[in-house]
């Protein structure tokens, strides 16, 4: 009997864990253990997130579109959006909001770039460290300081007033909206220092040595490189301003007491009782509105900084 030795290969896969499975997209205990040790450090700050934000805006949002008695309406939308005063505080908000963030937008960003190319080092900290506590300098406080350095008997106005230069003698007051607004240029401008900084550092200096061994000016640099780079950082800082001047109200109730219309102060003002009978709810209308007009802005914010964000790494 001949014996013939035949060479079998074992062709079947090896068996797999069928909870670990790639393609099937399911996940292993070790890979799912792995993932909440990851993000266990997070959890804190989403649950305060959920808590400080998360249930208020839950809160407004339903209110808004409630009676008092709890009935669902939509009433409350109509009446603040149907002129009067309400309308008119979202376009002095708006006005407001606008103005405080093109203008030391503007300002911010060439003063970042200017502390940013400094040969001096000490300066960059201490700028960016005066810009870290100027941006979060506001309130009653901040209305104190301006009342007394250029309110109508402040400081700096009596001595304009010495050589005929007294500001208020030619329109000007503290207690109107451009005073308003100049008042909040005061932390609008160390806010977009620290927002645009990084994507200023983001500029590469090998960019501007091509150019310039191309032949560039630094005019051409800027018009075709470093301004079209930069540009959606700083128009998205700019809607981050947007929304910081929108939202503020304690700088503007300590230095007007309420005479300009504002949507935060009405707000504040629905919160202190001053509400008429059947519109107790108005006021998480316009905390509604607001939230949606702010969320725009951090949307758009956002979208620019990954815009940006694919040049400035």
């Amino acid at each position: 009997m001949q014996r013939s030795d035949t060479l079998t290969t074992d062709v079947r896969p090896p068996p797999s864990d069928v909870s670990g499975a790639v393609g099937g997209g399911r996940w292993s205990a070790p890979s799912l253990a792995r993932s909440l040790r990851t993000g266990a450090p997070v959890l804190p700050f989403l649950l305060y997130v959920f808590l400080g934000l998360g249930i208020p805006t839950i809160v407004i949002v339903n209110l808004a579109f409630r009676t008092k008695s709890g009935h669902l309406t939509f009433q409350n939308i109509r009446t603040i959006a149907s002129g009067g005063q309400y309308l008119l505080g979202f376009e002095t908000s708006f006005k407001l909001a606008l103005v405080t963030s093109i203008v030391p937008g503007i300002v911010g960003t060439a003063l970042a770039y200017a502390i940013a190319t400094s040969k001096f080092e000490s300066l960059r900290r201490g700028v960016a460290s005066a810009s870290g506590v100027l941006a979060n300098f506001g309130g009653v406080n901040l209305a104190f300081m301006f009342v007394a350095t250029i309110g109508a008997v402040g400081l700096v106005t009596s001595w304009l007033a010495r050589i005929g230069l007294n500001p208020w003698d030619h329109g000007f007051s503290l207690y109107k909206l451009s005073g308003v607004a100049l008042v909040y240029m005061y932390f609008q401008v160390p806010l977009m220092v620290l927002v645009i900084t990084p994507a200023l550092g983001g500029l590469r200096p090998a960019w501007r040595e091509a150019a310039e061994n191309l032949g560039a000016s630094s005019w051409r640099y800027w018009r075709h490189v470093g301004l079209p780079v930069l540009m959606p950082s700083v128009l998205g800082s700019m809607f981050l301003l947007f929304g910081s001047g929108f939202s503020a109200y304690a700088t503007t109730e300590a230095l007007t007491g309420g005479t300009i219309a504002l949507t935060p102060i009405q707000i504040g003002a629905f919160l202190q009782g001053n509400v008429l009978s059947g519109q107790e709810n108005i006021g998480y209308a316009l905390g509604f509105g607001m939230i949606v007009i702010l969320l725009l802005s951090v949307l758009a914010y956002a979208l620019l900084q990954r815009r940006s964000s694919r040049w400035l790494q």
